[in-house]
């Protein structure tokens, strides 16, 4: 059973996305992807892959040692999940210089988030501390257009890693059974990390990873809902409907199964 969730810890600033790679992540690092130096040298990176099996993600050092690429099978494909969706994920990290080399790499996938510790070494202009990696952008999803009236939001962002199906972090369907199915990333969560609330009106979630890794800077909080009109039958009250929900490799998936018909002769 979930914990109590801090909320406390969340700033309230309407309209306004925290990290635009998710559009439910409300608190914790941004982005698809976290580079960053440790004390001893090493780069540690964090890669977010909702709907990636524990076991399902590979990795190789390129032949110049100068990145890691990593990629996955593809996604688990479940009850009520379009084929068209079902994800693969390519993508590099590493080096941005050519003054050092990897030399080892330990990796763990874990609810749809892969970390990583690369050992390098410098094989050349050892008198200066290489600070250089790959991408050099990361971690910098959340930025805002400041226009002369407003705040524009910047659009939620594809996942950049996606090399077949889906790239959105949300996506419902229904089935031919008159079931609604939706899902939603919520990368680093596990089932037990997640309040579900439906009501009337909409499908309610609050997720937060409990598990913080010894390098990651922090939790992340996601909050979101999903309006009865896309998840629900027409002129049905949601709570009339039978809701089963899981959470597996960092994807929230919920069903929503119409009430039985009632075919009494009156």
């Amino acid at each position: 059973m979930a914990s109590v969730i801090d909320l406390s810890r969340i700033p309230y600033i309407p309209g306004r996305l925290h990290a635009t790679n998710n559009q439910f992540q409300r608190y914790g690092p941004k982005g698809f992807m976290e580079i960053k130096v440790l004390h001893n040298d090493n780069l540690y990176v964090r890669v977010d892959l909702p709907g990636v099996p524990d076991d399902a993600i590979r990795y190789r050092v390129d032949a110049v040692r100068q990145k890691v690429v990593f990629f996955s099978g593809e996604e688990t494909l479940r009850a009520g999940d379009k084929v068209d969706d079902v994800r693969e994920y390519s993508g590099t990290a590493g080096l941005g210089c050519d003054c050092c080399e990897i030399t080892g790499v330990e990796a763990k996938m874990k609810d749809g988030v892969l970390r990583m510790i690369l050992s390098r070494v410098k094989v050349k202009d050892h008198d200066n501390k290489c600070t250089h990696f790959l991408p050099p952008n990361t971690g910098k999803s959340g930025r805002y257009d400041i226009g002369d009236s407003a705040i524009d939001m910047i659009e939620v962002e594809d996942h950049p890693f996606v090399v077949k199906g889906r790239k959105g972090t949300f996506t419902s369907a229904r089935t031919s059974d008159g079931c609604y199915h939706f899902s939603v990333d919520l990368p680093g969560v596990s089932s037990d990390d997640i309040f579900v609330l439906p009501n009337e009106n909409e499908f309610k979630f609050i997720a937060e990873n409990k598990i913080v890794y010894e390098h990651d800077e922090s939790c992340r909080i996601f909050i979101g809902a999903v309006n009865k009109r896309t998840c629900c039958s027409h002129g049905i009250p949601l709570l009339d409907h039978n809701i089963a929900w899981d959470a597996e490799f960092g994807v929230l998936k919920v069903r929503v199964s119409p009430p039985p018909l009632n075919n009494n002769d009156q």
